[in-house]
Parts: structure tokens; sequence; C-alpha cells
């Protein structure tokens, strides 16, 4: 895809299977008091509003977006199994500003602030 963003070889097999399609975009995640963190997430699926991301086509693929996670050195990659496979972003965006993590570096980042010891 040109650094847009990479997808693993295994997640380019499991995107063709599922038609073909995948959309990265930011998704509201908001926690039990309040507080509220925008994570990248990919889906395979085209987005209700193509207009809003960018598109690019690539080894019978069509990817779907969002501007502001293009080019930040993100990954696409898959996990799980039999049913149970999904799409995950991972990695953190290279420019400074609203820093977007993929879920797990989102969970390792606010333990810290949750727990200290006294």
């Amino acid at each position: 895809m040109d650094n847009v963003i990479d997808i693993s070889s295994n997640a380019l097999d499991f995107i063709k299977q599922l038609g073909g399609i995948v959309t990265v975009r930011l998704s509201p995640k908001y926690g039990c008091c309040g507080g509220r963190a925008n994570i990248a997430v990919a889906e395979a699926s085209t987005p209700a509003n193509p207009a809003l991301y960018q598109r690019h086509c690539d080894e019978d693929i069509t990817l779907f977006i969002a501007q502001e996670l293009a080019y930040q050195g993100l990954r696409v990659d898959v996990e799980g199994f039999w049913k149970l496979r999904h799409l995950y972003v991972d990695g953190s965006p290279r420019h400074r500003g609203t820093r977007i993590n993929s879920s797990a570096e989102h969970a390792a980042s606010i333990i810290p602030t949750l727990y200290r010891p006294v």
C-alpha cells in the first residue's frame, strides 16, 4: 500500500476471503467514569460514508483509511482462530498531537496511572 499502512500477509489473505475491502478508522471508546479515547480499528467492510476516507487499491484489496491514520507507521494484522478471527491495528502514529493507540497499547498506557502503589 505504498506505506499508507502496513498489512501483514495473513491479514491480506483474511481480507481477500471476506471480500477484499478493509476500512481503517478511529473508533471512540468510553470509560466507566466518563473518559473517552479514540482507538484505531480495522474492519473488513466498506465505510458508511466513503467520501470521508482516502481510498487505495492494491493486491486485490481496496483500503479505505481515515486521513489522520494514513502514513503513520500503523500495521493491520489478524488474530484469533476459526470463526473468532478478526483484524486489528497495531502501532501508534508518528505525528505529535492526539495519540492514537491500538487497544493493547492503550490498556498498557493507562494501567500505570490507574494503579500507583503507596
